[in-house]
């Protein structure tokens, strides 16, 4: 089994900044590929950021592209989402995923391991 646990959500005005963080534990990690998606109640989930097992290849949705950063730390079995100049349409709950493996998955289906999402919410 593995645990994903999402922190750094909250409330920011637009044009602000949040870091979110995700932490695995439990399955010894080897190679895997993680990802941010965010859900509103009106949308589909919807794959943000992603990056390879080796941080080496990375996927940004045209929305977010020059605004967010994903990094990840392999020592510590973490990533990182570093968003910046938030906009309203970018409230939503977020969520990191992990998928074993190769390759950069683009699809929610594809990834094996979900955190509990946290809150995101840019106020105008």
């Amino acid at each position: 089994q593995v645990q994903l646990v999402e922190s750094g959500g909250g409330l920011v005005q637009a044009g602000g900044s949040l870091r979110l963080s995700c932490a695995a534990s439990g399955r010894t990690f080897s190679v895997y590929a993680m990802g941010w998606f965010r859900q509103t109640p009106e949308k589909e989930r919807e794959l943000v950021a992603a990056v390879n097992w080796s941080g080496g290849n990375t996927y940004y949705a045209d929305s977010v592209k020059g605004r967010f950063t994903i990094s990840r730390d392999n020592a510590k079995n973490a990533e990182l989402l570093q968003m910046n100049s938030l906009k309203p349409e970018d409230t939503a709950i977020y969520y990191c995923a992990v998928r074993f493996g190769y390759g950069l998955p683009y699809n929610s289906a594809q990834y094996d391991y979900w955190g509990q999402g946290t809150q995101v919410t840019v106020s105008s």
